[in-house]
């Protein structure tokens, strides 16, 4: 074995192409990465500490370097999209640089320019009623025949709940809205507001359980799907489906529920959606919503550095911290009954998404998704599965109802529409 500095173990010498990552990989603290280089050498790093076990397949190691001192993290994706490099299990290998965040500092950031480009990037993409609009159409317009293919029968594009080991993913679906109508405690007859519809899997299980659903959304593609699937269910007198902004939203319901739509909203406006939320819910009726956190200590580097998920995959989006739900939630006048976590839940749903997008590869080919396309989304979605196995993030289920006691003045004055 050949040490590297602060207790890190190779079994075998670098070889030259590969040697100027020794400086980096000396700063492994926990877990093991196995290395394979191109000329087929295979070595073995040790960090001192346990934690998560790796491969690393380098198919170009410089320009993977390169990437990395320019770009940073978002490098690290970059050359994965470009080739550069492969793993047979890479959210495995994101886990271990996960595990890893104190020793990389949270993250590699690359160079200053790159870092204030980014940060202008993700504020010009700002959550604007028309930039929202935008931001929304620039994911979920991928097309309804793309995420029929990866996505489970019902179209559900959230954490799913799998209350029985042996679940599938529908089955986990359908028991996550069986969970949120039961936490609801709604019953027949009564009206719910879903403040990000998505394509009508929600609002289908609401309504045959004999609710009245209205809900909104800001994707066209979306809509059109949802609204045809009701109709199908032959519940169009029970569900109205709307193309409209959380912000415009009138009107008081018995229950509101929004399935992870807040991470898009963008910080600027966190307030604003939980005063609206407080504006169109009843007293005695409880709203739920489903959100991704990030952990507290790594938020404020996370807000200074857009990601890799902010430049690519959903522009304009952010996630809070717990903290965050609970200041803005109380400074709109809302009490929170409970949180409960289930990132792991949604490690193995990110998972199942995978192997099902993996699978519809010639299909995929077929609607014209070249392979640096597919290798994004593989890499999003394993970097959203090791997030959550490392707890990097968290899926949060947030049930509140309105408060006794007036709101505070708010929080966060929302920039201009």
């Amino acid at each position: 074995m050949t040490e590297l500095g602060r207790g890190a173990r190779l079994s075998a010498p670098l070889p030259r192409s590969v040697r100027p990552m020794g400086r980096w990989l000396r700063r492994l603290a926990a877990g093991t990465l196995h290395l394979r280089l191109p000329g087929g050498e295979s070595i073995t790093v040790t960090a001192p500490a346990p934690g998560p076990e790796a491969t690393w397949v380098l198919h170009r190691p410089l320009r993977l370097i390169r990437c990395l001192l320019h770009r940073g993290d978002l490098g690290l994706a970059e050359s994965y999209i470009a080739g550069d490099w492969d793993s047979p299990q890479t959210a495995r290998l994101l886990e271990l640089l996960n595990a890893n965040h104190s020793a990389y500092n949270y993250r590699l950031r690359g160079r200053w320019l790159t870092r204030l480009t980014l940060w202008l990037f993700h504020r010009a993409r700002a959550n604007t009623r028309r930039g929202a609009r935008r931001n929304i159409m620039a994911h979920y317009d991928l097309g309804n025949a793309f995420y029929r293919l990866w996505l489970d029968p019902g179209m559900t594009y959230s954490g799913a709940w799998y209350a029985a080991p042996a679940m599938d993913l529908a089955q986990a679906q359908d028991a996550k809205y069986t969970a949120i109508l039961q936490t609801l405690a709604a019953r027949p007859g009564e009206h719910v507001l879903e403040i990000g519809c998505g394509w009508g899997g929600f609002a289908e299980a609401a309504a045959r359980a004999g609710l009245r659903v209205t809900g909104v959304t800001l994707s066209p593609n979306q809509l059109a799907w949802a609204r045809e699937r009701i109709r199908k269910a032959g519940l169009e007198d029970r569900v109205v489906l709307r193309l409209q902004d959380y912000r415009a939203l009138s009107g008081q319901y018995d229950h509101v529920v929004s399935i992870e739509m807040f991470e898009a909203v963008g910080e600027a406006h966190w307030q604003t959606w939980f005063e609206t939320v407080h504006r169109c819910l009843r007293p005695g009726g409880r709203a739920l919503a489903q959100i991704i956190t990030i952990r507290e200590d790594a938020f404020e580097s996370y807000r200074a550095h857009p990601d890799f998920i902010q430049r690519y995959i959903f522009p304009g989006g952010m996630l809070p911290s717990r903290s965050h739900l609970r200041s803005h939630a109380r400074a709109a006048g809302l009490e929170v009954a409970t949180m409960a976590a289930s990132g792991t839940h949604y490690a193995r749903t990110l998972a199942d998404w995978d192997a099902r997008f993996q699978a519809a590869t010639p299909a995929l080919e077929a609607l014209g998704f070249d392979l640096r396309f597919r290798r994004m989304w593989h890499y999003y979605l394993a970097y959203c599965e090791a997030g959550f196995r490392s707890g990097h993030i968290d899926l949060q289920r947030l049930v509140m109802q309105v408060s006794p006691s007036p709101p505070q003045p708010r929080l966060i004055a929302e920039t201009p529409c």
